[in-house]
């Protein structure tokens, strides 16, 4: 027999894994690979929403479609209150454009542009719309 103690099929038994063991292996692998993602995605969140609060960022100074459809892959999440029938909610009003273009309606931080324009010493009339 070679010199193992064991026959071939008892050794291997012991040193093999079963298909059950490994699924639980890969269960616990996944929970703990969930838990570090929420984790890292949180800090890469608070991050962000710092830099937005400390530079005045917009969705449209970082190009993102504020649509619906739009957000992750297409699919809209459901959040808050349904849709009710009647008025929709359409584009925002356009309350302030500059010559360039760039536009804000009045609601959120001031985007960057327009900060930087009231700061040379315009006001916010010169935007009105």
């Amino acid at each position: 027999m070679g010199g193992n103690r064991f026959p071939c099929n008892i050794q291997r038994a012991h040193m093999t894994k079963t298909y059950v063991q490994i699924q639980k292996q890969i269960e616990t692998l996944q929970r703990e690979a969930d838990k570090l993602k929420r984790k890292e995605v949180d800090d890469v969140i608070a991050k962000i929403k710092e830099a937005i609060r400390v530079y005045g960022l917009t969705a449209d100074d970082l190009s993102l479609d504020t649509r619906a459809g739009a957000r992750r892959g297409g699919v809209a999440k459901k959040r808050g209150r349904p849709a009710t029938k009647g008025k929709s909610r359409g584009a925002s009003t356009v309350k302030y454009r500059d010559e360039s273009g760039n536009t804000w309606g009045g609601r959120g931080p001031r985007p960057q542009w327009l900060r930087d324009a009231l700061g040379a010493g315009k006001t916010l009339q010169d935007f009105a719309v």
